[in-house]
């Protein structure tokens, strides 16, 4: 989805309403939160993320799970030059009530 639609789709999409970020050493909390982060971004900018869990786990109750994993966010700065972050993820999951997964922590 990232890919398609925008790394913020994406994330909106994806997030349960009570989710917690860390970016810039900063909480961002709540999906609002989330979407007014997401909103003050350089709109201007195509960022591309690709992402791949090494490691997947579920609690046994089936309702909490977590993976991690290397992630490499891309885009053009102003000159057009190609400006590539790569780093390592960690994103907490939680099964909804409609027993879709969303993630709570990221």
């Amino acid at each position: 989805m990232a890919q398609k639609e925008g790394v913020a789709r994406a994330f909106e999409t994806y997030c349960a309403n009570d989710v917690v970020m860390m970016r810039n050493n900063k909480l961002i909390k709540g999906k609002d939160a989330l979407k007014a982060y997401f909103s003050n971004q350089n709109s201007s900018v195509n960022f591309k993320l690709s992402w791949e869990p090494d490691f997947v786990d579920v609690s046994s109750s089936g309702d909490l799970g977590y993976t991690y994993g290397s992630y490499t966010l891309s885009y053009r700065d102003s000159t057009g030059k190609e400006i590539q972050n790569t780093g390592i993820f960690h994103t907490v999951w939680k099964r909804q009530p409609d027993q879709t997964w969303k993630f709570v922590w990221d």
